[in-house]
């Protein structure tokens, strides 16, 4: 009868170790059924899960004596655990279970989010297999990392009510003033291709309509209009064009001025560098103007823009746009045709936005993330972000800090 073994073994990390182990298991004659191995701060921690195949006691012996002699060669504290039956079955079983993605973003990340985190996984049944960061190391001098912190664990667990459990991770962050996005673990995670972007408070830090407003001497009247629309109070289109007839009369030349002056959403030109050398496509789907995000896409590279034109005549704005009008709708039904067009699976596509009217985009996207959004759609909206800049994207597709430095290496 095959009885099965756990070997752990721990030390400070030095070459050889790897060999050394794998050297005593063959010579007990064990055979390797699973193997993990992680280094922290150069301390090494192996888990090794053997077959025994022989009866009796011998075998297990001449496991224990090799092991003891390895352990002393390389420095190591080795153990082992005899694993039932009863153990290794529901181990095996586990391989198909729910595997889920947590991803912690802040500034700073607080101790105690992780006891926040370890309650919550408890209470929906869920086992941490594994955590590790993505982000750099924090300064020595107590400031804050350039990027913020990132740390990204993996669950494992029954069937879960995923709406609940998102809904006690935007608990625990808005106490804490951390991220936690919860993604189901998939082989689309790390082979999205399409990235579409909200433009105004996703891409710049302004809302384009109530700067041309301002300028216009109407920002009070278009600014509330503005505000409701965004908390989903309003029918865009309405809203849309009533700010849009406010506007007529305003000179084309304040486009000009209003443009220079946009003030970039932090994380924008390494993020849209990144996604550039890593192969994406992206695009702005936007219900501002395409003079304005032309603009961008001169600046910063997008592949498309979709956005609403301004009828502009004899140098005036009429207060009137051209159809279609870009809405949610109209977002959603883009995401979807530039993802047909390029050949590729929903589940492979990205949308981000901050706003009631990107919800549905969010929702075809097989990753759809409110950014600095207000609370309503951060609570209907799979994933959020908002307490690092827009380069934060990168944590939630996977990549480390490490990758990032290595694609801009890569010139």
């Amino acid at each position: 009868m095959t009885r099965r073994v756990l070997v752990r073994a721990t030390g400070s990390a030095r070459p050889g170790q790897l060999g050394g182990l794998g050297q005593a298991l063959a010579e007990a004659g064990a055979r390797l059924l699973d193997i993990n191995q992680s280094v922290t701060f150069d301390m090494v921690a192996f888990e090794t899960l053997v077959a025994l195949d022989e009866a009796g006691e011998e075998q297990r012996t001449r496991l224990e004596q090799s092991l003891e002699e390895a352990g002393d060669r390389h420095a190591l504290v080795i153990q082992t655990v005899d694993v039932s039956e009863e153990d290794h079955e529901r181990w095996s079983r586990g391989d198909g279970h729910t595997r889920l993605i947590v991803t912690l973003l802040a500034p700073k990340l607080p101790a105690t989010v992780l006891a926040e985190l370890g309650r919550l996984t408890s209470a929906f049944g869920l086992t941490i297999e594994l955590i590790h960061r993505l982000s750099g190391r924090e300064p020595l001098d107590g400031e804050a990392p350039e990027r913020g912190v990132c740390i990204e664990c993996w669950l494992r667990g029954e069937s879960v009510d995923l709406d609940a459990l998102r809904k006690g991770a935007l608990a625990i962050g808005a106490d804490h003033g951390v991220d936690l996005a919860i993604q189901q673990d998939s082989i689309w995670r790390r082979h999205r291709r399409l990235i579409c972007f909200d433009m105004d408070s996703t891409l710049i830090q302004a809302e384009v309509i109530d700067e041309l407003a301002r300028r216009h001497g109407v920002y009070e009247e278009v600014a509330e209009v503005t505000e409701r629309a965004m908390r989903g109070e309003l029918d865009f289109q309405q809203s849309f064009r009533e700010r849009m007839s406010k506007l007529a009369g305003l000179s084309e030349s304040v486009l000009a001025d209003i443009a220079e002056e946009l003030p970039l959403m932090p994380g924008v030109e390494h993020l849209l560098e990144q996604l550039r050398r890593l192969g994406y496509r992206t695009a702005i789907l936007s219900g501002g103007f395409t003079w304005f995000a032309e603009y961008l896409q001169r600046r910063l590279g997008f592949d498309e823009v979709h956005a609403n034109e301004l009828v502009i005549e004899n140098g005036v704005v009429t207060g009137e746009v051209r159809e279609p009008i870009v809405d949610a709708d109209r977002k959603a039904q883009l995401l979807e045709e530039m993802a047909a067009r390029q050949g590729i699976r929903l589940e492979q596509t990205v949308a981000v936005g901050d706003g009631a009217n990107d919800l549905k985009m969010l929702a075809v996207a097989g990753l759809g993330i409110a950014f600095r959004a207000k609370p309503t759609v951060r609570e209907q909206a799979r994933q959020s972000i908002s307490t690092l800049g827009l380069d934060g994207v990168l944590y939630l597709l996977g990549y480390r800090d490490d990758d990032r430095d290595e694609v801009l290496g890569a010139r």
